[in-house]
């Protein structure tokens, strides 16, 4: 966990150095371009694109509706066994459930923000993530930090320098706000990949954390749509250029998991990850 801990720590850092490489990376397709000074909410009221990773979770929260897929998520994980909690197992469940509220509760600025549907969208994703981490919790009766959560404040002080820093950079504008989502994503995606290859064995955490590591895939894919959209490239600056590439090369994943009480942690991850 300490790992964990130091990438947290230099976070501010790669949110800087992230929008950089957007700005370094922008299309030579003049066509393609928005101008990236002073985008605030007055001159985004004609903006309206719509990813198709976006339709998909419009889509798949709608059609099995969050009370829905928070009673399937409940019930698988109290029909698997109960096993005994590493240490490192209780760490990671206790941080990732602060670590989807500050996605959560980012997403949430931002959209308070630009009024830009994909951060509303994606923060009712991370209201299923978070409440999953809460069903590990009460299944295994441990201590919630976030049981009296307020929005944007964490009891975690890592997370809370964090998220005060990706909102402090998410006001700049809307292409800002864009690449927070796509610093959010980066940093959870590499957090579970790394819990679930050297930190996690029992079958209903690796269920919880394989199912937040898709939706974190979708929620990047969509993120990295509006950035093309508008011309500019993100640059990955905690997973691999390799495992950026096959997520956004690749189409949504469809299928809620969480109601079929399944996981697909595969090898193939494994390996790209430790490589």
């Amino acid at each position: 966990m300490k790992r964990l801990f130091g990438k947290i720590a230099f976070a501010a850092v790669a949110l800087l150095m992230a929008f950089v490489m957007v700005q370094c990376n922008k299309t030579d397709d003049s066509s393609a371009n928005i101008t990236t000074t002073s985008y605030k909410t007055s001159s985004l009221d004609s903006y309206n694109y719509v990813s198709p990773a976006e339709e998909a979770i419009i889509a798949e929260n709608g059609s099995d509706g969050i009370e829905e897929i928070i009673a399937c998520i409940y019930t698988c994980v109290n029909a698997m066994p109960v096993e005994e909690l590493s240490a490192e197992e209780v760490e990671a469940i206790t941080f990732v459930r602060e670590e989807e509220l500050l996605a959560h509760d980012v997403y949430l600025a931002m959209y308070d923000l630009y009024h830009i549907p994909v951060f509303n969208n994606i923060a009712n994703s991370e209201f299923i993530h978070t409440t999953a981490i809460k069903a590990l919790i009460e299944k295994y009766e441990l201590p919630d930090p976030a049981a009296e959560h307020v929005q944007g404040v964490f009891t975690n002080p890592d997370i809370q320098a964090l998220y005060d820093a990706l909102v402090d950079q998410g006001a700049g504008s809307f292409q800002d706000a864009l690449v927070v989502g796509a610093t959010i994503e980066d940093v959870d995606i590499w957090d579970l990949i790394t819990h679930l290859a050297e930190d996690i064995d029992n079958a209903d955490i690796t269920y919880i954390l394989s199912n937040l590591y898709k939706g974190s895939r979708n929620h990047m894919r969509a993120f990295n749509a509006h950035l093309t959209f508008q011309g500019l490239t993100y640059t990955p600056q905690y997973i691999s250029q390799e495992l950026f590439d096959q997520i956004i090369s690749t189409p949504w994943e469809v299928g809620n998991g969480f109601c079929l009480c399944q996981y697909n942690y595969t090898e193939v991850t494994k390996k790209i990850v430790n490589e």
